[in-house]
């Protein structure tokens, strides 16, 4: 499997190259040559099958013959290696729990896989790759955990200050190791530009990749657990709809991937907070990225979400074709708040504000006789603040956060890429 720049000007590379690079040379996104649609009989009997053997049959076709089937096999299952349940909320609702892993965050699917793709490539390699990434809440501390003492590879986080919440802020500067966190003085977009800048800039002496969604091995894992859900709930016979509290659309840019794969899903619904980027393009025709605002739901405050370009890819950039399998909505804080005692008061389950964004994307859609099912992307008590305030109720604190919650911060504060520059050529 060879992948190619949505920039269209840069060679075409191996799938090695392009976790390696991250980012095209002309800036562009890789995206795959070629989606082969798995079997319809191994879609219709999905039940039959473990996760690992799904995840395998999922990825495989875009790492090729570059990792041997035994070791990605072993990638897969140490990626995969705790539980992605579909709990249910409503009769006709359920949310997908992509909590469980060791960060409490959905991308530590994305993470651990790159991390150990990555390991792999390096075995044999002693020049150190610098992984480079930005975030806005949880990619942060699910690429520290992932890449902590990975050999070869060093990591370098950029955050907003003040615009985490202290949970995951303690998950990405609390470490140690091989694993490096910046306080950039501005907002997430601030970050991800810096991380692009770098790439292309030839006066820096290390080698660089990065760890966000806009790297295939961070973002093409995320498919898995779609497989997942539907694993758990095709024999109810009905049509499913899934929506996905959306930043930088790398997560449901996945789940269109599992979809052109052959899962059968009706409907895609980005929600999204008032950084209404993408539900504005779908309303105009026309794509006016603008600056992130702040919000309790903080890791969707994207205002230039990166991997929209690859779902447009997807419909071949064609509006009215997206249209009818993806909608987008953005919501308000209040109703955010709102959503969370209405989901509480209802069925008594928490919500932490980006699954209630989610589930007000089902709601705003309008479900008939499909059986919708809501994204919760991150545990509640990594934004405790807020949840504890609207719901008035207490969060008892998982061992994963106990582990981090009293360690001290270790960040190095900069205001310009110039910092940043001088940071990795130190």
């Amino acid at each position: 499997m060879n992948y190619y720049s949505l920039n269209h000007t840069s060679p075409n590379v191996t799938f090695k190259e392009a976790v390696v690079n991250g980012l095209a040379p002309d800036r562009g996104l890789y995206f795959p040559e070629n989606i082969t649609p798995l079997p319809k009989k191994f879609i219709d009997n999905i039940g039959e099958y473990s996760n690992e053997e799904i995840a395998y049959a999922a990825i495989q076709q875009f790492v090729g013959d570059e990792i041997p089937k035994d070791v990605l096999q072993q990638i897969i299952k140490e990626t995969i290696n705790f539980e992605f349940p579909v709990v249910p909320i409503e009769e006709n609702i359920g949310t997908l729990e992509l909590f469980h892993g060791p960060t409490m965050a959905f991308k530590d699917v994305g993470a651990r896989f790159m991390a150990r793709c990555l390991g792999y490539f390096n075995r044999n390699n002693n020049e150190q790759v610098t992984v480079l990434v930005a975030t806005s809440g949880d990619t942060g501390g699910a690429v520290a955990n992932g890449f902590l003492g990975v050999k070869g590879v060093d990591v370098v986080i950029l955050y907003p200050s003040g615009k985490v919440s202290d949970i995951q802020e303690k998950q990405l500067t609390t470490l140690g190791q091989n694993i490096k966190a910046l306080e950039v003085d501005g907002v997430f977009d601030d970050c991800q530009d810096m991380v692009k800048t770098a790439f292309l800039d030839a006066e820096i002496n290390r080698t660089l990749t990065s760890a966000n969604s806009i790297n295939i091995a961070r973002w093409l894992p995320q498919m898995f657990y779609f497989f997942f859900a539907y694993k758990q709930v095709y024999k109810q016979h009905k049509e499913v709809v899934f929506s996905v509290p959306s930043g930088n659309f790398g997560n449901i840019c996945a789940g269109i991937m599992a979809q052109k794969l052959g899962l059968p899903i009706k409907h895609f619904i980005a929600a999204t907070n008032v950084n209404d980027t993408v539900p504005n393009f779908l309303q105009s025709g026309n794509y006016n990225p603008k600056p992130s605002k702040a919000t309790i739901s903080n890791a969707m405050d994207v205002g230039n979400p990166s991997n929209f370009i690859r779902i447009q890819e997807l419909f071949n950039n064609n509006l009215e074709a997206l249209k009818g399998a993806f909608s987008s909505f953005s919501f308000s804080d209040d109703e955010t708040r709102e959503t969370m005692k209405n989901i509480y008061q209802t069925s008594t389950y928490i919500a932490d504000p980006h699954g209630a964004v989610g589930y007000l994307g089902l709601k705003k859609y309008g479900l008939q006789n499909e059986f919708g099912i809501f994204l919760e992307t991150a545990h509640p008590v990594k934004f405790l603040d807020v949840v504890e305030d609207v719901l008035n109720v207490t969060i008892d604190i998982p061992p994963q956060i106990v582990s981090v919650i009293d360690k001290q911060k270790e960040a190095t504060k900069i205001n310009s890429y110039e910092d940043l520059k001088s940071f990795l050529n130190a």
